[in-house]
């Protein structure tokens, strides 16, 4: 398999395929690399190299028990860009992803970046508070924790149904996509993964967002059930200069799947401009 070694002796899994122009992908929780299948064989076939890696205590990379942070996930991000000298980089995260992406940026900044998309990105904070009245409160992270702790396994199977939006009525539900994420989110570890969930939800990526000097495309659905838009999408593409706000009318947070094709046209047409 292809890893790096990180100074703390975390091995990271990654995909590397293809030439050209290198577009870098960060996936969601609890997810890993495979989430980006439909964007990172569209993108190869026109040329474009295409990388993502699995988090720590997520996929194929280590689990241990420290560095599950945003601020590891982000420097383990740096460590792999740097290990393979890219540069001219589009950064792509989707939902936690995305939080890694700005939070790269904040600590990392632009030099090796040339463009940044966020899809149904975490950011700015998704924790309801009297700075972010719009936020979702804390019962609703520690039903997650619960879930987790409790019966992971179940849990997953359960969260597909609104991640991919398969509980609205006109949907096309398809069990390979739930049986997917399901397999995606148990070939991680559960301590890593129940620790994320903290980064994901409480961490606070405002100052991140305000850091991002290259041109940044914001991908979000209007029916995103897990990362509601109108704190998310629609507040970063405020912060962030030189922003678009790309609104994709029924998209679910998991997008990616159910509306490949508008997302892969959306992330062409961005990169290549």
């Amino acid at each position: 398999m292809n890893t790096i070694t990180t100074k703390d002796g975390t091995q990271i899994y990654f995909k590397d395929w293809g030439e050209g122009r290198p577009v870098v992908f960060s996936h969601g929780w609890p997810l890993c690399a495979d989430a980006w299948d439909a964007q990172m064989l569209f993108l190869l076939q026109h040329g474009y190299r295409v990388i993502a890696h699995d988090r720590r205590g997520h996929g194929r990379s280590s689990q241990p028990s420290r560095g599950n942070d945003m601020d590891t996930y982000a420097d383990d991000l740096a460590a792999l860009i740097s290990e393979l000298d890219l540069h001219d980089v589009t950064l792509v995260g989707h939902s936690t992803g995305g939080g890694e992406v700005a939070h790269y940026i904040g600590r990392h900044g632009t030099k090796r970046i040339a463009k940044a998309v966020l899809i149904g990105a975490v950011p700015p904070v998704m924790l309801k508070s009297a700075t972010n009245p719009g936020g979702l409160p804390i019962d609703v992270f520690d039903g997650i924790r619960q879930g987790v702790a409790d019966n992971r396994s179940q849990f997953y199977k359960d969260l597909a149904t609104p991640f991919f939006g398969f509980n609205r009525p006109d949907a096309k539900v398809s069990q390979g996509t739930i049986d997917a994420f399901w397999a995606q989110g148990m070939m991680g570890g559960i301590h890593g993964q129940y620790l994320c969930i903290r980064e994901f939800s409480e961490v606070d990526y405002t100052d991140d967002l305000k850091k991002i000097d290259v041109p940044t495309l914001v991908l979000h659905g209007d029916d995103d059930q897990i990362v509601p838009i109108d704190d998310s999408g629609r507040l970063s593409a405020k912060i962030v200069k030189n922003a678009t706000l790309k609104v994709i009318e029924g998209g679910s947070h998991g997008m990616c799947v159910t509306h490949a094709d508008q997302i892969n046209a959306a992330l062409l047409a961005f990169i290549g401009a």
